[in-house]
């Protein structure tokens, strides 16, 4: 089966489109919005559309691809299209897609499923749009960047057809990303989902026009995005915004009344709803989490087991996962081997499971959370227990946490109390979601501030930075030096948990996440301090230096000024535009100051 239309007409061109509108119209899809384009707000903020960009790059921005995989009676799961058709996946990638695309046999999702999969992106990939898309990564939170990794939003319909010889109709859309916008795919495919089953790729092409007249995800922007009738209003996060606030501009003007969907978040999940049937322990499964331990997630479909991994991830919020996690594994994967082998400890890693196969294959793993049916908002599930690993014996083991793991925290009985009073009053699960994401965020915060206080200690003094030297470093992390400031500075300044605080960062200090958590860190600082020492080469009368040096030493200073300004526009050093013009203006002058053979040969070195 193959898509008709845009991608054969090339990359240059816009593609007869008639053909795809006119079927959608047809089957009663809106046309305003594939003719419009978006609204007029879209014109103002679509910055990273405009000029010279190629066909499909506003999609790239966005989606690597859409994958429609059915069910072929011979060989089972298969790709049967892939669109824009130009869009490029390895061998090893399409199959992946094809295993994690479906539920389990054993899952026996009839009707409609969404979930969420992830896997790592083939070597040597080429990354797409790279300029356009690093300007932008370099202001979104460290928790959202994700390059190495493609997510499948799944949308699985399986319902009854006498018609076909298994009797079942089964098929899944599926939008692949690099980016991790869990809440804002899977409401964009509750829009397209349903009327691309019933009106299949013309629908399917409309919609991804749709798609290529967003404005690029800009972080700390408010996009107004169409898609086949619906406008959707979302902010994308920024480092800069405040943690644990949500900041989109809810409906108060005449002018948003086209708005059909305002997004409050684009990347979190339910919490409470994940955490339900195990909030009495979300304490030790937030310390497991930030500690990057071994953990399987063990549920009935693969609604339950992406949700809730997605969940145990974003617990630790703004803090980010640096280990692996997998919404939703099975046997198939690629890695499974590398993930479930006894001849070495398990690895850090978070692995989201339905089939009962890995109750045996993962018995030797640490921690594992097993759940039943998430229940709808407002009821609450039995609270599950902990028990020991020993007690995972069988397929049809009951609901719980199996762990030996002893927590290094005392249970805050508080936020027990106020979730279980909630459930009592029948308090809506946005708001349990809420009481829950910013305890989360205060015991992740009054952890990460004595070690961001220790860290800032590690800089070096402004004025040890000289124009003339290259720029100092940064000193040592020393373990037992952090430790001593805790007894002072430590987290009870902040939290009223009491417990070996000590212990839990003796931990952590050997975690991937600590790894992960410093190299970001020292990598920040050391930009910092580039920019610094940018900043005080600006302030050097630089013309004066020159006259009183060899004119080697000049053309070597001028070479030197061009390769700080590359490196400042590479790697996004936070150095304010005038410093950037400043120094443009000096290496300008020195070169005017140059004999005409040297300012000709300096000049075409570019930069200036």
């Amino acid at each position: 089966m193959a898509l008709r239309g845009l991608a054969a007409s090339g990359p240059g061109s816009r593609g007869p489109l008639d053909e795809a509108l006119a079927a959608a119209e047809d089957h009663g899809a809106p046309a305003v919005v594939v003719a419009a384009g978006g609204t007029p707000e879209d014109d103002e903020e679509d910055e990273g559309r405009g000029r010279g960009l190629l066909r499909w790059d506003g999609f790239s921005a966005w989606l690597h691809c859409v994958c429609v995989v059915g069910f072929d009676l011979e060989l089972g799961q298969a790709v049967e299209v892939i669109y824009p058709q130009h869009s490029k996946l390895t061998d090893k990638e399409k199959t992946n897609i094809c295993y994690l695309s479906f539920p389990d046999s054993n899952s026996g999702c009839l009707g409609d499923t969404q979930f969420c999969f992830r896997f790592r992106q083939s070597s040597g990939r080429r990354v797409s749009l790279h300029c356009l898309l690093d300007h932008y990564d370099k202001d979104l939170p460290v928790y959202l960047k994700d390059p190495a990794y493609f997510y499948g939003y799944v949308y699985f319909r399986q319902v009854r057809d006498k018609s076909l010889k298994r009797g079942y109709f089964q098929k899944s859309l599926v939008l692949i990303s690099k980016l991790p916008y869990i809440h804002f795919f899977h409401t964009v495919l509750k829009q397209i989902a349903p009327e691309y089953f019933e009106k299949s790729e013309p629908y399917l092409e409309a919609a991804c026009n749709d798609v290529d007249r967003w404005p690029a995800p800009v972080p700390g922007k408010t996009l107004h995005l169409p898609i086949m009738g619906v406008v959707m209003k979302v902010r994308i996060p920024t480092c800069h915004d405040k943690p644990g606030t949500t900041q989109i501009a809810q409906l108060t003007q005449q002018a948003d009344t086209h708005i059909s969907v305002i997004l409050p978040t684009v990347h979190e999940v339910d919490l409470f709803r994940c955490f339900c049937p195990v909030f009495l322990h979300s304490q030790m499964l937030w310390e497991l989490v930030l500690l990057g331990e071994p953990l399987v997630v063990m549920a009935p479909s693969p609604s339950e087991s992406s949700e809730t991994v997605l969940a145990l991830v974003n617990c630790i919020s703004p803090l980010k996962y640096f280990s692996d996690f997998r919404p939703y594994f099975t046997i198939h994967d690629s890695e499974f081997k590398e993930y479930t082998t006894r001849t070495q400890a398990p690895p850090s890693v978070i692995l989201g499971v339905t089939n009962p196969f890995f109750a045996k294959t993962l018995q030797h793993w640490p921690h594992i959370i097993r759940i039943g049916d998430l229940k709808p908002a407002g009821e609450i599930p039995k609270q599950v227990k902990v028990k020991k690993l020993k007690n995972l014996k069988t397929l049809d083991s009951k609901p719980g946490v199996y762990t030996s793991y002893k927590p290094y925290l005392s249970r805050d009985e508080e936020i027990v109390k106020q979730l279980q009073k909630g459930v009592q009053q029948k308090r809506p699960s946005e708001a349990q979601s809420v009481i829950l994401r910013r305890y989360f965020l205060e015991l992740t915060q009054s952890f990460i501030i004595p070690l961001e206080r220790y860290v800032a200690s590690l800089m070096p003094l402004q004025k040890s930075i000289s124009p003339w030297k290259s720029p100092p470093q940064l000193r040592q992390f020393l373990p037992e030096e952090f430790m001593k400031t805790l007894e002072k500075t430590g987290p009870q300044l902040t939290s009223r948990i009491k417990g070996d605080w000590i212990g839990l960062y003796r931990h952590f200090l050997k975690s991937p996440n600590f790894d992960g958590w410093f190299k970001t860190r020292r990598k920040e600082m050391t930009q910092k301090l580039e920019a610094l020492h940018l900043e005080a080469l600006c302030e050097e009368d630089l013309l004066l230096w020159t006259q009183k040096h060899t004119e080697v030493e000049t053309v070597d200073l001028v070479l030197k000024l061009k390769n700080k300004l590359l490196q400042a526009d590479r790697e996004h050093l936070p150095v304010k535009p005038d410093t950037v013009e400043k120094l443009r203006t000096h290496i300008d002058a020195i070169i005017l100051a140059l004999p005409e053979d040297l300012q000709g040969i300096l000049l075409k070195t570019g930069m200036t």
